[in-house]
């Protein structure tokens, strides 16, 4: 049997957090979720008492994400960030514009890594569609598979992207062994507009994605969704329901 701890990653419910933070965090609780990807606290709000709400919400926040597209980032601060609230993972995402450009952010990736595994912390790259586009014959993601140490650059996969890019999540992520400790699990919606879907709302095969998850030595699925055609926090909630219906959640003795 293949269950996971369940984490959210909050960008589902931005316009909701940046209004009511603690307010929004209660809803996710609410529904379910163990963990959280989660960056540092708002304006007006100490580290401190923000880990104060999260233990209040058994909410436990598993990593962070750094940049979007922007590798001038201040680690050494994430890092005090995570120890302060027991996190573990920094995450990124980039553009490409052709083959040099991957290696030279590969390069960047690596030393990042470093950083990273000196301050006790473990660096991530998320993919969107576009690493599977190729420079020469060979997919983005390919090459900076290859071209980083896989003991200083991890994934965190996600299975939407992977779909919308035109191949398997499924059999993408069978060739991540040990190296994709969290996995972003979003579902796609029968059609050519490839719109988001809750999990267990569209075409993927999440009790697959979880088989293999669970070989590759994934530790956290990750609920997100882009975009919402109901109420976000409807759509997270439906999505918590169909993984429990499908038995993947590894629920925690506080929610039985």
């Amino acid at each position: 049997m293949n269950q996971f701890p369940i984490a959210i990653q909050p960008y589902t419910v931005r316009d909701a957090i940046s209004q009511d933070y603690a307010g929004t965090l209660e809803k996710l609780a609410g529904i379910g979720f163990e963990g959280i990807e989660l960056g540092l606290p708002p304006e007006g709000m100490t580290i401190a008492k923000q880990k104060e709400l999260l233990d209040r919400l058994n909410l436990q926040v598993i990593g962070t994400h750094a940049s979007f597209d922007n590798l001038d980032v201040d680690f050494d601060r994430l890092t005090d960030y995570l120890h302060q609230v027991g996190g573990k993972y920094i995450t990124i995402s980039m553009r490409f514009d052709s083959k040099e450009d991957v290696l030279r952010k590969s390069e960047q990736f690596n030393r990042i890594g470093e950083i990273c595994r000196a301050a006790n912390t473990t660096f991530l790259y998320h993919n969107h569609d576009w690493e599977f586009a190729k420079f020469e014959g060979e997919y983005v993601l390919d090459l900076i598979l290859r071209e980083t140490d896989p003991e200083l650059v991890k994934l965190e996969l996600d299975t939407y992207w992977v779909r919308k890019g035109g191949l398997d999540p499924s059999e993408y992520l069978s060739k991540l062994k040990n190296r994709c400790p969290l996995l972003h699990i979003k579902d796609v919606e029968v059609g050519e507009e490839q719109f988001f879907a809750e999990i267990g709302e569209g075409i993927l095969d999440f009790k697959a994605i979880a088989k293999t998850a669970a070989n590759v030595g994934t530790e956290w699925l990750v609920v997100e969704q882009d975009q919402c055609r109901r109420d976000p926090f409807e759509s997270l909630a439906i999505s918590y329901r169909n993984l429990a219906s499908m038995d993947l959640i590894r629920k925690p003795a506080n929610r039985l």
